[in-house]
């Protein structure tokens, strides 16, 4: 149908082409036939003008666009009235397309299209025509000018700016509310039929939206549409050219249409009531439990604030709103006690924090649950009445008394019965006790306060039935002041009085101090000591500032006669009971210029009291000095003396000392050394080579008389020293002999067991129980059948 109606475009425009053709060639042949001439002269230079007639016969040509016949397109037809028909002239045909989109006949003059023009690629075509005289090559038309115009068809359908439009708007809106503008455009041409009038309709999306047919803009076409029943909707839009009429072409988009949320809905709690529990023991703080309202509105349209309202534990409790998961989290807000309250019921409010307010005549945005929260009761430790105590006792109270008690009681309806103690850790003197059971706290040391005025210690109160459940409690003990400290002098003075002295002058003053801290402060008090009230040489002043000044009594004061004065004060203080001690102040007699600074004291005196001269002091001195001089010089002398050692080699002969830290193998060892030696004399003197050194034989052996007999340990001693003054083999020094002799055997026998390694069995010690008293001890340790045992 489309390709029919084509053809019969072309057609219309066939009979409307020859039409043009014959009307303007008739005008110009009109108007260019006659020839007219006329002459005259020029005001100028007087030539004679002419007017030339000329024979140019063309039209403005019009041609249909997407030809598709099988034969070329005839154009039209160049002629001139100088072509007599008889084939002299020659037609030539130049500009746009000229050979190849169009070709001319050069004999006739006719212009044919040898291909299918498209208007939207080039609508208007520029060319040039002449005719030449085949023989002569002359042009016997100048070159004129004519356009082919190429008229449209409908071959373009209308495209869409853009292939799929998305667009948004909120919910709820009323009808006719613009969404978005679509727009199509066509590439046919619009001043010529209606070939490019495009149409818009809706395709799909009714009864939800409509477009207006010119504009192009999609609007709603329902009321309340809502987001929460649906959120998208897709629009397919169709543009349609030849205003709409059939036949006509057409495109097509897509919309995509999103309704955005607006707070139309209220919170909605889904239960009425919400029930939590919480043990008593709960610290402020704790969480419990979340709740939540649904609100089907998104972003800030469902944010809630949770809320208590009327309710008997709005004081205990608190919600808070979880903002990323619009939840109300119920908190502890205060310590619960299960013995005073149980259950707690409140009232929870969610409210929308953005309400709109066009829909507020819908309802409250608001929404109200009941909350039920029960309390647990917990096993408690005791709980003290206070916080903390504080107890103020005298120091002198005495061992054992009550100073003060502390109370504590088992929370629980069980009213578990309650142990104190102090805890050590607080209290490591053990100053302080308390009764177990019912908490009063008692001296066991005694006080001071000067030494620890303040004593804080931690009493422990713990379930009898559960000794998990305890706590503990601050006691703050304050010592209170009684005076039991005298008064005594804050230093120590050193006074002096100048020889030139006058009867009344103050030499001297003095002041107290009492580790006591009475409440109204000290207050001291100075006096001499009785024997001494009236005091030939010095005397007193209280200045009532807790000072007091010492006085001269006497004009004149002698070192030879007296040089240190004795002086007793006694100092009172003004507390109950009144506390007081005797100091001694030191008054030396010293010689003063005449403005009384102290020049020099009784010093000469007390270091040498026979009257010693400074010259023979100075002797003294000098002779000390030279003496130690002395001692320098010949000890320096001494070390610097070489002197020439006895013997040079090295294999020193003399005897020495070797010591041996060597306990030997026991009794059974008797490959160390010889112990026969130390039992039998007789084995001493045999000839034996000494096992540490090498054996001389420049000296002969010395050959000792037996000593079998039974002397005297002295009389072997002195015998020895003898022997080794004779011996002409000793050394020529000093030099040391050691014997190791015990005698001979004794009344009592050896007691040693050195003799007993080859007795078998236990020996018999009865015989110990015959030597007397002195013995009485070893016999009850080895006469006894179980001593060993024992």
């Amino acid at each position: 149908m489309m390709r029919t109606y084509s053809f019969l475009a072309i057609f219309l425009w066939s009979c409307m082409f020859h039409m043009i053709h014959v009307m303007p060639s008739q005008k110009r042949t009109n108007k260019h036939s006659s020839s007219k001439r006329s002459t005259g002269l020029s005001e100028n230079d007087g030539k004679t003008l002419h007017r030339t007639k000329r024979g140019w016969m063309w039209n403005q040509f019009f041609l249909l666009e997407e030809y598709t016949g099988p034969d070329t397109q005839y154009v039209g037809k160049l002629h001139t009235d100088q072509d007599k028909g008889d084939g002299n002239l020659k037609y030539i045909l130049t500009g746009d397309g000229a050979g190849s989109l169009f070709i001319i006949d050069e004999n006739t003059g006719d212009i044919h299209a040898a291909k299918k023009l498209d208007r939207e690629e080039k609508s208007l075509y520029v060319l040039r025509a002449k005719a030449v005289d085949r023989k002569t090559g002359r042009q016997v038309e100048p070159e004129s000018e004519f356009i082919i115009k190429i008229h449209d068809i409908n071959d373009n359908e209308p495209k869409f700016t853009k292939d799929i439009y998305t667009a948004s708007i909120p919910e709820m809106s009323t009808v006719g509310t613009s969404v978005v503008q679509v727009t199509a455009t066509d590439a046919d041409d619009a001043n010529y039929g209606n070939s490019a009038k495009v149409v818009y309709s809706i395709l799909h999306g009714q009864p939800y939206f409509s477009v207006d047919p010119e504009t192009g803009v999609v609007k709603t076409a329902l009321p309340d549409m809502s987001r929460e029943n649906r959120e998208q909707y897709q629009v397919v839009i169709q543009a349609k050219d030849m205003g709409g009429q059939m036949g006509g072409l057409s495109g097509t988009t897509t919309v995509n249409i999103t309704l955005t949320d607006v707070n139309d809905n209220p919170p909605r709690f889904p239960q009425s009531t919400y029930q939590f529990s919480s043990p008593e023991s709960a610290p402020p703080g704790t969480r419990l439990g979340r709740i939540k309202a649904n609100d089907p509105d998104v972003g800030e349209n469902a944010e809630i604030e949770y809320s208590l309202s009327n309710g008997d534990g709005s004081d205990m409790f608190d919600i808070v709103t979880d903002k990323d998961t619009q939840e109300g989290i119920i908190i502890v807000k205060k310590q619960l006690d299960f013995e005073s309250k149980m259950l707690y019921t409140l009232r929870v409010e969610a409210t929308n924090t953005h309400p709109d307010p066009r829909f507020l005549q819908l309802g409250p945005f608001k929404d109200t649950a009941l909350l039920k929260i029960s309390v647990e009761d917990i096993d408690e430790p005791p709980m003290f009445s206070r916080p903390w105590y504080l107890i103020e006792v005298d120091e002198d109270v005495k061992e054992g008394s009550i100073i003060g008690e502390v109370v504590a009681q088992d929370p629980d309806i069980t009213k578990n019965a309650i142990k104190y103690s102090v805890d050590r850790h607080t209290d490591l003197d053990r100053v302080f006790n308390i009764h177990s059971g019912n908490g009063s706290l008692f001296i066991s040391k005694p006080l001071d306060r000067e030494e620890t005025p303040w004593h804080n210690i931690t009493v422990i109160a713990t379930e009898i039935n559960n000794p998990k459940q305890s706590s503990q409690i601050p006691v703050f003990i304050r010592i209170l002041d009684i005076n039991d400290h005298a008064p005594e002098f804050s230093k120590y003075y050193e006074t002096f009085v100048c020889e030139n002295a006058k009867a009344g002058q103050l030499i001297q003053t003095v002041s107290a101090v009492d580790k006591d801290d009475p409440p109204r402060g000290h207050r001291f008090f100075f006096e001499l000591v009785p024997e001494f009230a009236v005091h030939p040489n010095f005397s007193i002043v209280d200045n009532k500032d807790n000072t007091a000044g010492i006085m001269t009594r006497r004009n004149g004061y002698s070192r030879s006669k007296m040089s240190t004065y004795l002086l007793p004060i006694i100092i009172f203080d003004n507390d109950y009971p009144i506390q007081s001690s005797t100091g001694t102040l030191t008054i030396r007699v010293c010689a003063c210029d005449s403005r009384g600074n102290m020049q020099s004291c009784n010093a000469e005196a007390l270091l040498f009291p026979a009257g010693l001269s400074t010259g023979a002091l100075v002797a003294i001195l000098l002779c000390i000095i030279i003496l130690l001089v002395l001692v320098v010089l010949f000890t320096t002398l001494k070390r610097q003396r070489k002197k020439e050692p006895l013997i040079i080699s090295k294999d020193d002969v003399r005897d020495n000392i070797v010591t041996y830290n060597d306990e030997g193998g026991g009794e059974e060892d008797t490959q160390a050394f010889d112990i026969g030696t130390l039992r039998n004399p007789e084995a001493r003197e045999e000839s034996k080579m000494r096992r540490d050194v090498i054996p001389e034989t420049i000296f002969q052996i010395r050959r000792t008389a037996p000593l079998w007999e039974n002397i005297d340990v002295q009389d072997f001693i002195h015998r020895r020293l003898k022997e080794n003054d004779l011996d002409p083999a000793a050394p020529p020094y000093d030099s040391l002999a050691t014997y190791a002799y015990e005698g001979n055997d004794s009344i009592a026998n050896s007691l040693s067991s050195l003799e007993s390694l080859t007795v078998e069995g236990n020996q018999d010690y009865d015989y110990l129980s015959d030597w007397g008293p002195r013995f009485k001890k070893l016999a009850d340790m080895y006469g006894g059948e179980d001593s060993d045992r024992d």
